[in-house]
């Protein structure tokens, strides 16, 4: 017969746990053991540094690793604040309903299994994915809908799995006011690549940019797994799995359509430029024009009244290097000023625009500006022509065009080029792009929120160096190689035979002829 507690123990015991939400966990709660079935909940020393966090910090952001009990020690706490404190409402929100579900769940269940005596508040509304206490305290969880929380005041907001819900900017917008009276929050998640905002909360919040207190917590922190665990478990598992799944690390697990590696070589060529020019100081020279050198720029344009921005680079070809950028937000005919005196700056380099819908008015405006070295193609296709001939047929077609079924080539031309490092770039901004660059749904494209108009600029610019300029040369060469392999040759060929009018015998070649002459001079030799 186990050992009953007197009522004044009781009473000493629930209010030791109300103090301490550690020592109530550690002491009463209960929770489902994969292997081991319902166990005790003991918390490990990084466990209870994490509950001594949730009480001194209102904002706590998490990057964890996999399978660190992050959810359940989360869950336990719920329970201690939901029991021990009247009216707290609290709200989880995860990357999928049923997640965040399960975390509700996970709370209900630790409550249930308490001693009978522990149970202070009793469930009085119990839902599938909710639940309300008699002492007023309630949870429940929530999708990830953009009026998600709005009409209620929050005690404590969870977001599981933060770095990969879709859209959390735009949901943390509307979230923060309804915490703005003292509600807490905790932010968890494994990495999901550079960008949105799990990403620049945390880093923020590394550097005390933010309220939020910043948490990592690697693999190794677990007490049961060291290296032999560590290499068994990652045998199968690609460098993208494992730095999302146990090394916490932002910049190589993102479905980037660049590989880390390379976007890792591409920051330790990032420097100053040595200018920054133009009325908003937005255009950035890393070198200056040399007349020995071709150059060429392309451009993206934007409206200049929204999130894109116009941007251009300039390319110089010799040495395969951006040596100038701009980005900016500014109107279509600021903007083909700007490319204008960009181009003369250059050399009158070829300017490729991309003819979008507000593209066809900046080259417009170059035209009407004169300038003489528009990129052109046959309507339909990406063969280049010169301007000249392009203003004198009925099918060219001024700047380049961006489609559904040119966009995977250029961007597949600009992986290639990056991975072979074929290019060298400077710019910050660039790099911050490329950061940001993804995989999604097969597309790559910016994060939301992101933006990612330089790359495409920069896309479009080395499809044209590799096919205008390579192919081009590769086409003078083969024509050059051609006309210096034929030769004029003086020799007759006879084409009639026997029977023909005008047939005569097949003359002799010259050196037969002088041959015979010698036998004849010197034929003497050969009598007697």
């Amino acid at each position: 017969m186990s050992y009953q507690l007197t009522k004044k123990e009781i009473t000493k015991e629930i209010l030791k746990s109300g103090k301490n939400p550690t020592y109530f966990i550690n002491n009463y709660c209960k929770i489902s053991h994969p292997m081991k079935g319902l166990i005790p909940f003991k918390l490990y020393d990084y466990q209870e540094d994490l509950i001594d966090d949730f009480n001194d910090y209102r904002f706590n952001i998490i990057l964890k690793a996999r399978q660190l009990g992050i959810s359940t020690i989360t869950a336990a706490y719920i329970v201690w604040l939901m029991l021990f404190h009247r009216d707290k409402n609290v709200l989880v929100m995860a990357t999928k309903f049923s997640t965040a579900g399960n975390l509700v769940k996970k709370v209900k269940s630790i409550i249930k299994r308490l001693p009978e005596w522990m149970q202070i508040s009793k469930v009085i509304v119990d839902n599938r994915t909710s639940f309300e206490l008699d002492n007023g305290s309630q949870i429940k969880a929530s999708t990830t809908s953009p009026d998600a929380g709005r009409s209620e005041a929050l005690s404590l907001l969870v977001i599981d799995e933060a770095a990969h819900v879709d859209g959390l900017d735009e949901l943390w917008t509307g979230l923060y006011p309804t915490i703005s009276t003292g509600g807490r929050v905790i932010a968890l998640s494994t990495p999901n690549g550079v960008g949105g905002w799990f990403y620049k909360t945390y880093i923020d919040a590394e550097s005390r940019r933010n309220d939020f207190h910043s948490i990592k917590l690697l693999w190794d922190v677990h007490p049961d797994r060291d290296q032999t665990w560590f290499e068994k478990e990652t045998k199968n598992m690609s460098i993208r799995q494992v730095s999302q799944e146990l090394e916490c690390n932002f910049n190589t697990s993102g479905e980037t359509v660049i590989h880390p590696d390379d976007i890792t070589f591409m920051e330790q060529c990032v420097k100053e430029p040595k200018h920054r020019t133009g009325f908003d100081r937005n255009f950035w020279i890393w070198e200056e024009y040399k007349p020995e050198c071709t150059y060429m720029l392309t451009a993206d344009v934007a409206r200049g009244d929204g999130q894109d921005y116009s941007v251009f680079h300039v390319f110089k070809l010799e040495t395969a290097e951006i040596i100038a950028e701009y980005q900016g937000k500014v109107t279509p005919d600021i903007f083909s000023n700007i490319l204008f005196d960009a181009g003369k700056e250059y050399g009158d380099c070829l300017l490729v625009v991309e003819n979008n819908s507000v593209g066809f008015a900046v080259l417009e405006k170059l035209k009407e500006l004169e300038y003489s070295n528009i990129y052109y193609s046959v309507k339909s296709t990406h063969e280049y022509i010169d301007q000249l001939t392009a203003e004198n047929i009925s099918n060219g077609v001024a700047g380049f065009t961006t489609s559904l079924k040119t966009r995977p080539i250029i961007v597949a031309k600009m992986e290639e080029f990056i991975r072979n490092k074929l290019i060298t770039t400077y710019s910050s901004r660039l790099y911050n792009e490329f950061k940001t660059f993804i995989w999604h749904n097969g597309k790559a494209q910016a994060m939301r929120s992101e933006n990612d108009d330089l790359v495409m600029s920069f896309a479009i610019g080395c499809w044209i160096k590799d096919t205008v300029f390579v192919e081009n040369k590769r086409k003078i060469e083969h024509h050059k190689a051609c006309l210096t392999s034929m030769f004029k040759s003086d020799s007759i060929i006879n084409t009639t035979v026997p029977g023909m009018h005008g047939y005569k015998s097949i003359e002799k070649s010259n050196r037969i002829k002088k041959n015979v002459k010698e036998q004849e001079k010197f034929s003497w030799l050969l009598k007697g």
